[in-house]
């Protein structure tokens, strides 16, 4: 199997959860208990050894596949839509590497759930929030980016009258539609709620 098929294979599994992943984040618009509540049915099916063990490794191939791919990428040779894969691509790669290691030392050496509190107490708490809120903002455009350039790359034929260049456009419209309203539901509903004690230590409190 050559790399770039390995990066591709890995790269659905991971598109597959972060979609998962931001369904689950956009029940926030309904309120914090719809969050937790939809969270932990979720949990049910990736929240298992052998999910898990997938999505990490998933992760672990993702990332130094990705950066092999454009180390190998001549200088100057690549398209508008190679660009935006390649840069996406980079940001995602800076993502998963912090994002990943937050939640094993969250659940592993803070013995956090870590759920919408967790999530969102950065998010939520000045100055945390002046990092949080470009950092999941570009994670979540890069991803629909990303994802945009390669379907532009790989579809061959127009669908409902949308050109390859168009539909990659309407991705990045809706990844900014979603990026909006998932912001909107998990900053709206935490506005005159106190921090459970436990979350704290987030936010040096």
């Amino acid at each position: 199997m050559t790399l770039k098929k390995l990066h591709y294979i890995s790269g659905l599994i991971l598109t597959l959860f972060v979609g998962i992943h931001l369904v689950n984040h956009l029940y926030s618009i309904h309120g914090i208990e719809d969050h937790l509540a939809v969270m932990e049915s979720l949990r049910l099916y990736y929240k298992n050894f052998i999910v898990e063990t997938l999505i990490l490794l998933a992760v672990a191939v993702q990332i130094p596949s990705g950066i092999k791919l454009v180390a190998n990428l001549r200088k100057g040779s690549e398209s508008g839509v190679e660009k935006l894969q390649l840069w996406t691509g980079l940001y995602l790669a800076f993502f998963f590497v912090i994002h990943v290691g937050s939640v094993l030392v969250g659940r592993f050496i803070l013995k956090l759930d870590t759920n919408f509190y967790y999530g969102t107490a950065g998010l939520n708490t000045f100055p945390f929030n002046l990092f949080f809120i470009p950092y999941y903002g570009i994670a979540n455009l890069s991803f629909f980016g990303h994802v945009a350039a390669i379907h532009q790359q790989k579809m061959k034929r127009s669908f409902f009258s949308l050109t390859p260049q168009k539909q990659g456009k309407f991705i990045l419209a809706f990844g900014f539609i979603i990026t909006i309203l998932m912001f909107y539901g998990l900053t709206n509903h935490f506005q005159g709620i106190s921090l459970p004690e436990n979350y704290k230590v987030l936010v040096g409190k």
